[in-house]
């Protein structure tokens, strides 16, 4: 077993990267004797290596960086909707090496426990790898890792998950709330690195928050409830199932986009064609998605200037209207900010739905890495 102050030495080589003896000393505070021989475990046990010589050209004088052997651990990371769980097996720093993916038959607990048995397994068949720990990321509210109170896209209940496919496994399993696994990714293997700041906001079939502060992930007891779900945002927007006008689900999220353009066209239209319309010049399209995109710039001063945040990191399955519509985001988001604020920095994350899963794996990294 590591001592705390290996452990804390190996955390800061897997977030920071390869650095030098001296600049983790002086990252944590510690004396040159003291970093040497708290990483000799760290190497003896083939956790950490160093690199061949390299000249330091700050002193002149070659030195060995050391690094985290991200092969030395693997990880599966599983993201759970109401219809499919999609999953990742990853390195130690969260970099996916296979992916795949069930579709669930049911919302049963059974049938849920199956469906990720079975990916787990031929994750870890397909990689040729054994894993550390397991990490699931779902929507809804989460207590102690382990319970699921609330998954509104499952109905389920107070579902003891973590201990359930635990038992089926063998392996220590983390459950989290989705969108807090990112920010949890971000704040180990993202922005997290450079600021100790920052908001992740997600749209797509809902719209996520989540915060950390002081290099902490925000966690509390209303975490998962959606609280950022019904913002207000535009007094004469559409309603939400709710009967909220114009609140950010349903100025945001895809089934509200798509809802607005196929009740004015009277047919169906989905995500990725309302953007073919709206660049074909179709008028209602058009309108829509601008709306959309004014309302995200509103949510996003909004996010930024109620935590005082300069850092947001934007991501979901919704990305495209950021991505086409940019500028108008920007645009509203400077409205709605003090003209001598600080710029607000956005962070686009990848719309590839992998993103979720690799999330679920970094919290599992987090608990188990060098359990």
């Amino acid at each position: 077993m590591l001592s705390e102050p290996e452990l804390e030495v190996a955390r800061a080589i897997l977030i920071h990267g390869p650095s030098s003896r001296g600049e983790l000393s002086q990252r944590l505070k510690l004396s040159p004797a003291s970093l040497t021989r708290l990483s000799k475990p760290l190497l003896d046990a083939g956790i950490v290596r160093e690199s061949d010589l390299i000249l330091d050209g700050s002193v002149g004088r070659p030195i060995r960086l050391l690094d985290i052997r991200q092969e030395a651990r693997f990880f599966v990371g599983i993201k759970i909707t109401g219809k499919m769980a999609q999953g990742v097996l990853t390195d130690l720093r969260a970099n996916s090496l296979v992916s795949g993916a069930r579709e669930l038959p049911a919302r049963e607990v059974g049938d849920v426990l199956d469906a990720l048995v079975d990916l787990i397994g031929d994750l870890c068949s397909r990689a040729g790898r054994q894993v550390s720990g397991v990490g699931i990321s779902i929507g809804g509210q989460i207590s102690g890792g382990v319970l699921v109170e609330r998954a509104p896209f499952l109905d389920w209940r107070n579902v003891p998950l973590g201990d359930l496919l635990g038992q089926r496994t063998g392996l220590p399993v983390l459950v989290e709330n989705d969108v807090t696994a990112l920010v949890a990714a971000e704040q180990w293997f993202g922005v997290g690195r450079e600021v100790a700041d920052f908001a992740v906001v997600t749209i797509g079939a809902g719209v996520g928050y989540g915060l950390a502060m002081h290099r902490q992930v925000v966690r509390g007891r209303d975490t998962g409830l959606g609280l950022g779900g019904h913002f207000p945002l535009d007094p004469n927007g559409p309603l939400c199932l709710e009967g909220h006008r114009g609140c950010s689900t349903a100025m945001l999220t895809i089934p509200s986009i798509c809802a607005q353009i196929s009740t004015a066209l009277q047919r169906d239209v989905g995500y990725g064609e309302a953007f073919e319309l709206a660049d074909a010049g179709n008028k209602v399209a058009h309108s829509v998605l601008q709306a959309s995109a004014h309302a995200l710039g509103r949510f996003l001063a909004a996010a930024a200037n109620l935590t005082m945040v300069n850092v947001v990191v934007l991501g979901g399955e919704g990305i495209e209207l950021f991505n086409r519509y940019e500028q108008s985001v920007r645009t509203a988001l400077a409205a709605d900010r003090d003209p001598e604020a600080s710029e607000v920095r956005i962070s686009v994350l990848s719309g590839e739905f992998d993103q979720w899963a690799s999330g679920a794996a970094a919290v599992a990294i987090q608990k188990y890495a060098f359990g």
